[in-house]
């Protein structure tokens, strides 16, 4: 007993120690998988005895896969982000990928992405079930084999979600941001109690009169959290020398986390309750994005040029979308639907292309540098995110 406790123990250590590898973690991650899908089946079996389940709808073996996998999704990430505390294995090599000098992620923070990952279990699997249910037209789905399907949900949405949080950094997350964004949107488009939504704008989803109204404005405030998250962390990385390329660093971060608050702001304060303040908030969104676009190259010169260009045509492309409205060619709702993915494309991108310049910049001293004939000078360093 003793021999166990002890081998018990050791292995705690090598989960919460600084010796934590990917091989252990990837091996937690299908321990948990496996808890889970024992707890599935161990709740699915009792429940589902003595009734023949419909694939999808209300009671249904979906829903209930759905409601498990949210809740599974979010037990699972927290799990993970116990299992990464932000220690440095050494100085220079952080184990948590969000650890930056001088800054932690924050409990809003967690409990934005958590509630993303849970978002996108629910939605993905009422989808998977009624693709099913189209494909199976009248199947019955008895007992056991339907605690096995739970178990085997509750298990994959674990493994992911546990891998996706100790494996989380800012572009990992803008690949979650993206996909909660697109599930969000279009269940809320699909909930929606008018079907004529279209025909006014993009915001006549959040009006408090449609039924689709919290899908949509909760999904706009948990991006919003989530892109100030990513903001603050993805830019801490950028080398800076000097401090006007700190000044721009700091001008950027802070206009994505301005973004960020204003779409978060545009899903609190509803456009038929809220109007003045709902249409500032959006449009300011917009002017935000635009002055970092064009002003990129300045406030940060060692972005690629190919990606400063591929901004400036995203803002080109949204005048002429203002334009279109203008004359009466486009609609309010299809500006801005277009609008909408070609900003948040962009961020998606620039967060990616950040975390590669910080990533792969060579540090002055190095070998890459040596090369270059240039002298070598003192080491930028990231600065905490404030």
């Amino acid at each position: 007993m003793r021999a166990f406790g002890d081998r018990v123990m050791r292995v705690l250590r090598q989960l919460r120690g600084p010796d934590t590898s990917e091989t252990v973690l990837e091996a937690t991650a299908l321990i948990v998988g496996a808890a889970f899908f024992l707890a599935g089946f161990a709740v699915g079996f009792p429940v589902f005895w003595g009734h023949e389940l419909s694939i999808s709808g209300p009671g249904s073996l979906g829903a209930f896969a759905a409601a498990g996998g949210a809740i599974t999704a979010a037990l699972a990430f927290f799990l993970g982000r116990g299992a990464v505390r932000p220690v440095e294995i050494r100085p220079d090599v952080p184990r948590d990928g969000f650890s930056v000098p001088g800054d932690r992620l924050r409990w809003y923070d967690l409990a934005a992405i958590a509630f993303a990952h849970a978002a996108i279990a629910y939605l993905g699997w009422l989808g998977v079930a009624e693709l099913l249910e189209r494909s199976f037209i009248g199947a019955p789905v008895y007992a056991f084999p339907g605690a096995i399907l739970i178990g085997v949900a509750l298990a994959l949405t674990a493994y992911v979600s546990f891998l996706s949080s100790v494996a989380l950094t800012p572009m990992v997350l803008s690949l979650v941001l993206a996909v909660f964004l697109v599930v969000g949107a279009f269940s809320a488009m699909l909930a929606s109690s008018d079907p004529g939504w279209w025909r006014l704008n993009l915001s006549a989803l959040g009006m408090s009169s449609n039924s689709a109204s919290i899908a949509f404005n909760v999904t706009l405030v948990i991006a919003g959290i989530m892109v100030t998250t990513i903001s603050r962390y993805a830019t801490a990385g950028l080398p800076v020398e000097g401090r006007k390329a700190r000044r721009g660093r700091f001008v950027v971060r802070g206009g994505l986390i301005l973004v960020g608050i204003f779409l978060a702001c545009v899903g609190l304060f509803p456009v038929d309750e809220f109007f003045l303040v709902h249409n500032t908030v959006a449009t300011g969104m917009a002017v935000v994005f635009a002055v970092i676009v064009v002003g990129l190259p300045w406030f940060l010169p060692t972005i690629p040029r190919v990606f400063v260009v591929f901004g400036w045509a995203y803002v080109l492309v949204i005048a002429l979308l203002g334009v279109f409205f203008a004359v009466g060619y486009y609609n309010l709702t299809a500006v801005e639907l277009i609008a909408a993915v070609l900003i948040f494309s962009w961020i998606i991108v620039f967060l990616r292309t950040a975390g590669s310049v910080g990533r792969h910049e060579p540090a002055p001293g190095s070998a890459a540098s040596a090369g270059s004939g240039q002298p070598s000078a003192e080491p930028a360093r990231a600065e905490p995110a404030r």
